[in-house]
């Protein structure tokens, strides 16, 4: 997860899908990307919890168009497609989720797409994975949340990210994650994607295999990134908890202030 949001750039050929799930070194595959292509990347996580409001909101919209309900239909399919097209306009590729869940939708989009799945070893995944679940499903979210534009959206983004992991991945998709979840996922890929397609990475194989499978050359003085992704998720959590804290004790002095005059009324 990038410290920064992305910022779409007009004309720019969208060329690859990162399908590996959020913790397999989303935001350092997300950074070599944009030095090998030389343009911005979407990573779903810095986008819609960093970005402008409309990034997260559409997301939900998709996500809820699209798994929502039992039984998706073709004039959902098609607004949920269109909302993608919008999103990805400007950005040389889509990482982390929701676009690893959203791999067939997307190459509907852009069918020419390569399919790059960042991998990791699947126990450690789903230890690490225990910190993100415990953090997105605190209860007071929503209300901790709500003064900030954008973040209140959040539990309700999570909800629906729910529901396409249940979708996709039935049982194994639903908390607490396991190794199978990781299993099924990487199944479910190999179904959807053409062989000649898709592409299993490693950030910890750095520049070679990635320049290979893009068929480009590798980076002279320039070291692969290497951006903790669990360090960043734990880091944006405090940040944002600390934001809403202060914006509710903002409220609270401001409503405080204005009681004042009543009370010596």
């Amino acid at each position: 997860m990038g410290a920064q949001p992305s910022t779409p750039r007009p004309g720019t050929e969208f060329q690859v899908i990162g399908a590996g799930l959020s913790r397999t070194g989303t935001a350092s595959f997300s950074e070599a990307l944009r030095i090998l292509l030389e343009g911005p990347v979407y990573h779903g996580g810095t986008q819609t919890t960093l970005g402008p409001p409309i990034e997260i909101k559409s997301m939900i919209q998709i996500l809820a168009k699209l798994f929502h309900h039992p039984k998706r239909t073709d004039a959902n399919e098609q607004d949920a497609l269109q909302l993608l097209k919008e999103r990805f306009n400007g950005y040389v590729a889509a990482t982390d989720a929701p676009a690893s869940g959203l791999v067939p939708e997307i190459l509907r989009v852009y069918p020419n797409a390569k399919v790059i799945c960042t991998v990791r070893d699947a126990k450690a995944w789903g230890k690490s994975m225990d910190g993100v679940t415990s953090v997105s499903t605190m209860a007071f979210l929503s209300f901790i949340l709500f003064p900030i534009p954008g973040m209140r959206h959040f539990p309700d983004y999570i909800n629906k990210l729910r529901e396409q992991w249940a979708t996709l991945y039935g049982d194994a998709g639903r908390e607490p994650v396991t190794v199978e979840t990781y299993e099924r996922h990487i199944a479910w890929l190999k179904s959807v994607v053409p062989e000649e397609q898709l592409v299993f990475f490693s950030v910890k194989d750095g520049w070679e295999p990635l320049c290979k499978a893009l068929g480009k050359p590798v980076p002279k003085d320039i070291p692969f990134p290497r951006i903790n992704d669990g360090e960043a998720i734990n880091r944006l959590a405090k940040r944002k908890v600390t934001q809403g804290l202060i914006r509710w004790l903002i409220v609270v002095a401001t409503a405080g202030l204005a009681l004042i005059p009543m009370i010596w009324i």
